[in-house]
């Protein structure tokens, strides 16, 4: 009996109940039983109170690709699920909620504690938002492994780490200049800074003996050393002496040394330093032993201890205030209103970012301490030799360059920030009873930096308080990405050697966008591999991951970066899945997705792949329809095929395997989307399909049929599972092994033969278009053909999709040439009687008609693109556009008037 679908699919009715089926079946979770190497990802953390966007979306479709087809190769396969704490980002919206209900300083009315609390209860209600977003995308992860950033054990393992690397003297805590964001409080990373192109004005002023010239006056309170470089014949006679000099604060003395890092061309070639508040000048000012005064504090306005004048100030109110002063000095020389320069600001809350000498804990990169190949090699070493010796491979390959410039000018990883959700570094101070006392009594514990910076005891690692009284913990947490470095062993179970850990790492491909490869990639092999080979695990088993497959950004049509400040540019990937369905919105995020390269998307691509799906199920409606269930389940051989179009299709369904598994196997993932969804719609359903309502083969298509939904199912997870149910399989689609390629299936010959039938066919159909005769006329065809050829035996099909009315097979010297339109092609010649095609008369008149309205449709575009004031007020893509239709309407004219040569002749 045969099997009925339902006359339309539609994507809400079906992708919750099929993803309901697939958990509740254990699909997610590794098979135990194979002897095949695993197949692992660890999917990249999205924050736990975000909502899916499309960075998210890419993501989860390229990745359940990779597992549904591993998993189909009959692999152990894991893809381990989780959420990030996301540290600065939480604890800001949080704030920034409180602030809203009034507590205008949430750190300091609420306390730690409090705050904490706050930030938890508001984490457990988003929380699931986000998961049940993978889900919508049909994520095919082990919800049963699920992991969370600050789940108790993975504090477990962030403590141990943090052990190894305090014990081997890798973390150390010391005052160096980092990068400070006054808006959030706290410390942000060197990559987590973002640069934003901005004109201001740039100052000349007289200091001393020379011209200084800065972009920041209100930084220059205390400067005292102006540097030179030492071939600069303009100051040769100034280096090593010290002059008296006016300046903001009234008399001071500056000195001036040479130093090779000063660029003589920029500005002056003279410059004075602000240890305090520069990168450069911290570092002049370490080589040299000079003094580093703060002259900002950490709220970003003026100290009051630099000057009583403008202490307190926001340092733009007294920038322009100094200025103002020092001009009354007379030394403001010029000002260039045209100077541009690049302003820091941190790329999670957007605040400026101000240099600050502070107290941190940081990671030495450059300390020999690993035990890598027979050699102690630093962090950074191991970085460089871990891709190097192609241990990790990075796809695509020309982003090693990036990865190897990054590591080359790494510096201290800086671990500890000012904010209290996340992971509290694990170290303790014991302070006097005094100073504990007055610690408690001033409610500093709920400052954010407390004054544990100034605490001069000694301080002490334990994951817990140590014994004895008036212990406080470093308020600081400790960096983000330093709990997600160890992602891919902490979630397996780490520090405990379960079997898990044993049996899954490392993993077999980090797959995540190009613009993390700093923030997170080199992290995780900083921390898999120091912290593993440090238990005694070898390098091979130590690494994270064994490919890196970045992908591109997504952008909108015009090829603009979405962002949510421009609401016009973004796509809603949930709305997109509620309007086209889940696969629609995974193909076109597939579909033209080359290894890290951006991509366009727009509405129109995910709407051009939901009607992939609808003829999917209309062509597996109509297969089904046909199909008794007996002959579905009736084991397929050789023997059940038994025509040349039945060879044909069978052969190509083996190429299509074969070359889909080796694009899948390559990172492929663009091309073999499009070879399946060019098979499907070209081959599968315009001819296969068609040619089986002329020779039906229930055996071939069901096998076909089977085949293809099972290579699709990695693509379009929901709408093949859906189409499978109906077919009475004892096992799910997911739980099915990929289609096995058979040599004994390939017929060279035969796909040889129906690629000239196809072509026939498709020659017929052109000419018939080209001469707008109607569909439902048939008319006859002659095709030269050797008498007796193969091709003799393929006429039913080329008569029926043809549409014929007869059709002979003659020598090559017949004369039925005559009142006949000759097409040769590819070496076939076809010959279609004129009478059966067209009223000569009339198609004479049809066509001159057309021919005139076309040079008048000509004449109007030439006269616009003629017309200057047009050319200069319309947009340029509007006038290519005018132009781009003026060359079309000409091509066209030209086809009209061979086309009326012919009839006429």
């Amino acid at each position: 009996m045969p099997i009925e679908l339902e006359k339309a699919y539609e994507p809400g009715k079906y992708e919750d109940q099929v993803y309901a089926k697939w958990e509740k079946s254990g699909s997610f979770s590794p098979k135990p039983s194979s002897d095949k190497e695993p197949f692992v990802i660890s999917m990249p953390p999205p924050n736990a109170t975000g909502t899916l966007h499309l960075g998210h979306a890419v993501m989860i479709a390229l990745q359940d690709i990779m597992i549904r087809y591993n998993r189909m190769l009959g692999k152990p396969t894991l893809w381990i699920p989780g959420t990030d704490h996301a540290a600065i980002a939480t604890q800001s919206v949080v704030e920034k909620n409180l602030m809203k209900q009034g507590v205008k300083k949430p750190r300091q009315e609420l306390g730690r504690e409090k705050l904490l609390q706050e930030i938890r209860e508001f984490v457990a209600n988003s929380q699931s938002t986000i998961k049940n977003q993978v889900r919508k995308m049909g994520a095919s992860c082990d919800w049963t492994r699920e992991k969370y950033t600050l789940d108790p054990q993975m504090n477990t393992a962030v403590n141990r780490m943090f052990k190894y690397m305090n014990e081997d003297g890798l973390i150390y805590r010391g005052g160096r200049i980092v990068n400070w964001d006054p808006k959030m409080q706290t410390t942000v990373a060197d990559d987590e800074m973002e640069y934003i192109s901005e004109k201001t004005k740039f100052y000349y002023f007289q200091f001393g003996p020379v011209v200084i010239g800065t972009a920041r006056p209100e930084t220059k309170f205390l400067d005292k050393v102006i540097v030179v470089h030492p071939e600069d014949k303009r100051y040769q006679d100034l280096i090593g002496k010290e002059f008296e000099i006016e300046w903001i604060n009234g008399p001071t003395k500056a000195r001036v040394i040479a130093d090779s890092c000063i660029d003589m061309e920029m500005g002056t070639g003279a410059m004075s330093i602000t240890p305090a508040h520069s990168l450069v000048d911290f570092e002049l000012a370490e080589k040299y032993n000079l003094e580093s005064p703060q002259i900002i504090d950490f709220e970003g306005n003026i100290m009051t201890e630099v000057s009583e004048e403008f202490g307190g100030m926001p340092i733009e109110e007294a920038r322009e205030k100094i200025v103002e002063k020092l001009e009354e000095r007379g030394l403001l020389i010029k000002i260039d209103h045209e100077y541009e320069h690049n302003i820091a600001i941190n790329y999670r809350g957007k605040g400026l970012i101000e240099p600050q000498i502070m107290k941190q804990w940081f990671i030495d990169v450059n300390k020999k301490v690993i035990d890598w190949k027979g050699a102690k090699l630093s962090i950074k070493e191991v970085l460089q030799d871990a891709v190097n010796s192609k241990m990790i491979n990075i796809i695509p390959s020309r982003f090693e360059k990036t990865y190897f410039n990054w590591i080359d000018n790494l510096r201290d990883w800086c671990i500890s920030r000012q904010i209290w959700w996340g992971h509290q570094i694990p170290i303790w101070y014991q302070l006097t009873a005094e100073q504990y006392k007055t610690f408690i009594e001033s409610g500093e514990q709920s400052s954010t930096l407390l004054n544990v910076m100034k605490v001069e005891s000694e301080p002490v690692f334990s994951e817990s308080k140590p014994d004895g009284d008036h212990w406080i913990q470093d308020p600081d947490t400790l960096d983000t990405w330093f709990s997600s470095a160890l992602w891919t062993f902490s979630t397996l179970g780490w520090p405990e050697n379960t079997e898990d850990f044993k049996n899954f790492h490392p993993t077999s491909v980090l797959e995540t966008g190009y613009d993390i490869i700093f923030f997170w990639v080199a992290r995780m092999i900083l921390a898999s591999t120091y912290t593993l080979r440090r238990e005694g695990i070898s390098e091979e088993k130590s690494i994270p991951f064994k490919n890196i497959y970045l992908h591109g950004l997504i952008r909108d049509r015009r090829g603009k970066k979405m962002s949510k400040s421009h609401p016009e540019t973004c796509i809603d990937p949930l709305e997109m899945i509620e309007k086209y369905g889940t696969d629609a919105v995974r193909l076109s995020l597939i579909i033209g997705n080359t290894p890290g390269n951006d991509m366009r998307l727009y509405e129109e691509k995910i709407s051009g792949y939901r009607n992939f799906a609808n003829k999917l199920w209309n062509a597996s409606r109509f297969a089904l329809s046909n199909i008794d269930e007996a002959d579905l389940q009736k084991e397929f051989t050789a023997d059940l095929i038994t025509s040349d179009a039945d060879r044909w299709i069978v052969s190509k369904t083996q190429e299509l395997i074969t070359a889909t598994q080796a694009d899948i196997e390559n990172f492929r993932f663009s091309d073999a989307g499009n070879r399946l969804y060019e098979f499907t719609w070209n081959i599968f359903c315009d001819w296969y399909l068609e040619i089986s309502k002329t020779q039906f083969n229930p055996y071939v298509l069901g096998y076909v049929l089977k085949a293809l939904l099972k290579m699709l199912h990695p693509f379009t997870p929901f709408v093949t599972e859906t189409i499978w149910s109906h077919l009475q399989e004892k096992e799910l689609l997911i739980a099915s092994l990929w289609p096995e390629q058979k040599e004994e299936y390939t017929f060279p010959a035969s796909e040889e033969l129906l690629e000239t039938v196809i072509n026939i066919i498709s020659l017929i159909r052109s000419k018939r278009a080209e001469l707008k005769v109607p569909p439902a006329k048939l008319i006859k065809a002659n095709i030269v053909a050797t008498p007796g050829s193969k091709l003799q035996e393929q006429s039913e099909i080329i008569i029926k999709l043809a549409r014929l009315s007869a059709l002979e097979f003659i020598a090559s010297d017949s004369t039925t040439t005559d009142g006949s339109v000759v097409i040769i092609e590819n070496g076939i010649e076809i010959r279609l009687p004129m009478e059966d095609l067209i009223d000569k008369e009339t198609e004479i008149k049809r066509l001159t008609k057309e021919i005139a309205n076309k040079e008048q449709a000509i004449k109007s575009l030439e006269g616009k693109l003629g017309n200057p004031g047009f050319l200069d007020k319309a947009p340029p893509e509007v006038v290519d556009g005018q132009r781009e239709k003026l060359r079309e309407e000409q091509e066209s004219l030209s086809g009209l008037i061979q086309n009326l040569e012919k009839i006429k002749n």
